[in-house]
């Protein structure tokens, strides 16, 4: 996992084509005294997310032959992992090269010249102090600074590392800057791709700052579902800078954990969550007499199927007659009796027959190409020659073929699987609450991962062994036991009090932050306690194993952690798709879930990756992958969801019948129920800051904006 940032001062930054309300004149730049987020500030929440390396340079001295001292402020912060870290030792060269760039950035500013501006000079030695700290081309100063992973788009071999591929891919696109009104890059040089073409390719999370040096162009941006954190800082009348960074430094309250919340509430409205896109910033020192001159711009996707995701169009919204011919799965019609063997909407101890001939194969688990995945992997037995007949099995190939993708085995893991025996590795976890998304995962999880693996499941409790989520956890390791007997299931049980965590809540609010609700607290914490994969394994729970029983003290060391978000999203998971249902029939429904599927970026992921890798873990989302969303926008709204039938049956019916293939008979039939309720975080939330459940709700305080006199000791 790495972090990236960006500092920059000292440029007028024009927003005129990116903001039409950003006043048109330019700001006069002038320097912070005291800014709320310096770059040690920044450093210090970058150097929690657990890389390997870290690499900066800031340049606080005259250069020789220089009569200027040049100024701090611009900074270029990455964390790279050692295979991603190539030092750049060419230094005599790099200076040298850059005295020459001067006069093609700042045409009346030539090296054996006077210099006529001073700002003009030492504003050129700031953009090119990106010496050693990113992927390089050696063939000129471009730099990329890449927070992500390529599944798809850009071929990307088996021992080749994501970031130098896409280095290598933008250092051969050639420079266009699409002046004037024209928002998309359709540009075309010798069959180059342009940097917004090539990026529109991609498939798979990021986000990225890249510096192209043969148009003097800074790139940025982030993938269009928003799966990777990058938060911006516009420039404003109280700090002139220009920040991008993919974490917020810790809140200036921190520093007063005794006391109540105290600081300026500009901590909180500091940084907003970067909307979707490719943006562009090109310098250029015609523009003002006395300054360079960035001019932001937003530029289109250029990727037609890219674009049609964006777009989220569903096929088919209205049922049609042939729509009601679809085969369909038990799990549809057999639901009353599974709901008998539940109480309370959690499962009983009564066991059900497992008896169904579900499409799991029994291909053995070999190792291919130094990946961690299993032949079974590659097809269900039977599957494809029935898939157009059947959407749950065209969403089942999708979803098994996006898990398989995401945990091939990487070179960031490689030193750690050969210094400990396979069978005690544990490279992939999964975010496991025991209901339909995270059994599901699990299951295919299982079907793509060599045997010789372990499985994390890790599963926060608020509640002791009373929590809902905790209930059916441990339900759904047995039931995971029963499909995949000789799987070894570790069930990290990590039990939380929330009086006992005022330090971390204050860390959290920092890591949600833009976000600045009590619900994405309360999500925050739980998700950044899974991730931290402290807990407890109970013996006797997590294995079919002679081993023993017992409760003993676990530690989850999975880089990778599979998260089911997007799946309510897309097959309408949310009580409000019943409601939008029941008002405005399909239609309404699919305009609903148009809505979450593009605020989904604000709402959550941003805040979700940034509070799971602050761990030093990555989040990977396999029902986000662009393929999954195809199928499932290719599949009638009717057979995705039937609110018409009861909860636990109609919601997300695509789903349960994926999970009834997979053999999860009892999984099919559970109901929705977000983390904040199932590990019971809400509840004690509601109690320490509204005194009771009932006064929270009456306050609504899901969607309340946390005050600074609010107390957390």
């Amino acid at each position: 996992m790495c972090g990236i940032a960006l500092i920059v001062s000292g440029v007028r930054i024009d927003l005129l084509h990116l903001l039409p309300d950003f006043k048109s004149s330019l700001p006069e730049v002038e320097q912070v005294d005291q800014p709320v987020f310096s770059f040690d500030d920044i450093k210090a929440a970058l150097l929690r997310r657990g890389p390997d390396n870290f690499g900066s340079k800031k340049m606080a001295q005259p250069i020789e032959r220089t009569p200027v001292c040049i100024p701090p402020e611009l900074k270029m912060i990455a964390f790279l992992l050692p295979v991603e870290l190539l030092l750049y030792k060419a230094m005599i060269a790099f200076w040298g090269n850059l005295l020459q760039n001067c006069s093609s950035l700042v045409p009346h500013c030539n090296f054996g010249e006077p210099i006529k501006s001073i700002s003009h000079w030492w504003m050129v030695m700031e953009i090119f102090l990106f010496i050693m700290v990113a992927i390089s081309n050696r063939k000129s100063h471009s730099k990329l600074f890449l927070k992500g992973e390529i599944f798809g788009g850009i071929h990307v071999g088996s021992n080749n590392n994501d970031t130098a591929i896409l280095m290598d891919a933008l250092g051969r696109c050639f420079s266009c800057n699409c002046q004037g009104d024209k928002k998309a890059c359709y540009c075309t040089k010798g069959g180059q791709n342009s940097v917004p073409e090539l990026l529109s390719k991609i498939k798979g999370p990021w986000a990225l700052i890249y510096w192209q040096d043969s148009s003097k162009t800074m790139w940025f941006g982030r993938d269009a579902f928003g799966r990777r954190s990058l938060l911006v800082h516009w420039p404003t009348a109280d700090d002139s800078r220009f920040l991008l960074s993919s974490v917020s430094p810790p809140l200036s309250y921190k520093k007063n954990l005794d006391l109540e919340l105290e600081g300026n509430m500009s901590d909180l409205s500091f940084w907003e969550e970067l909307p979707c896109g490719i943006y562009s910033i090109c310098l250029d020192a015609s523009k003002a007499n006395d300054c360079l001159v960035g001019e932001v711009r937003k530029h289109e996707w250029s990727n037609p199927e890219l674009k049609e995701l964006i777009e989220w169009e569903r096929t088919f919204v209205e049922p049609k007659s042939e729509h009601l011919n679809f085969p369909h799965l038990p799990v549809v019609g057999d639901q009353h009796a599974m709901h008998s063997n539940y109480v309370d909407g959690m499962p009983s101890k009564l066991s059900f027959d497992h008896d169904v001939k579900h499409v799991k194969t029994d291909i053995p688990t070999v190792p291919v190409n130094n990946t961690i995945l299993s032949d079974s992997c590659l097809s269900y037995k039977g599957v494809n020659q029935c898939s157009d007949s059947l959407p749950a099995q065209r969403v089942l190939l999708a979803l098994k073929e996006s898990v398989k993708r995401r945990i091939t085995l990487e070179r960031m893991f490689q030193t750690t699987a050969n210094e400990v025996r396979p069978e005690k590795f544990v490279p992939v976890a999964v975010l496991f609450s025991g209901g339909l998304d995270s059994m599901i995962l699990a299951a295919l999880l299982d079907e793509c991962l060599d045997r010789t693996y372990e499985i994390d499941l890790l599963n926060v409790s608020f509640d002791g062994e009373s929590a809902p989520d905790r209930i059916s956890a441990r339900a759904g390791v047995k039931e995971l036991q029963r499909i995949a007997p000789s799987r070894r299931w570790n069930l990290v049980e990590i039990d939380a009090d929330l009086s006992d965590l005022t330090s971390e809540t204050l860390h959290v609010m920092s890591l949600i932050n833009p976000a600045k609700t009590y619900m994405d607290l309360n999500i925050g914490i739980a998700l950044w306690l899974a991730a931290g994969g402290h807990g407890w394994v109970d013996r006797g729970v997590s294995n079919n194993h002679n081993e023993g029983h017992g409760r003993s003290m676990y530690k989850s060391e999975a880089k990778i952690l599979l998260v089911g978000s997007g799946a309510d999203e897309q097959c309408a998971g949310y009580g409000r798709h019943k409601t939008k249902y029941r008002l405005g029939g399909w239609l309404g429904l699919h305009e609903e879930m148009k809505l979450d599927m593009h605020r989904i970026w604000k709402r959550n992921l941003g805040r979700d990756d940034r509070c799971i890798s602050d761990n030093g873990k990555e989040a990977r989302f396999p029902f986000l992958d662009e393929d999954v969303i195809r199928t499932l926008l290719d599949i009638p709204l009717c057979e995705v969801a039937d609110l018409d039938q009861p909860i636990g049956r109609g919601d997300k019916k695509i789903l349960r019948e994926v999970a009834w293939l997979l053999g999860l008979k009892e999984a099919a039939s559970l109901p929705k129920r977000a983390i904040q309720f199932g590990s019971r975080i809400a509840r004690e939330s509601n109690r320490k800051n509204f005194g009771s459940n009932r006064a929270a709700n009456q306050a609504s305080a899901g969607s309340l904006v946390i005050h600074m006199e609010t107390k957390f000791t």
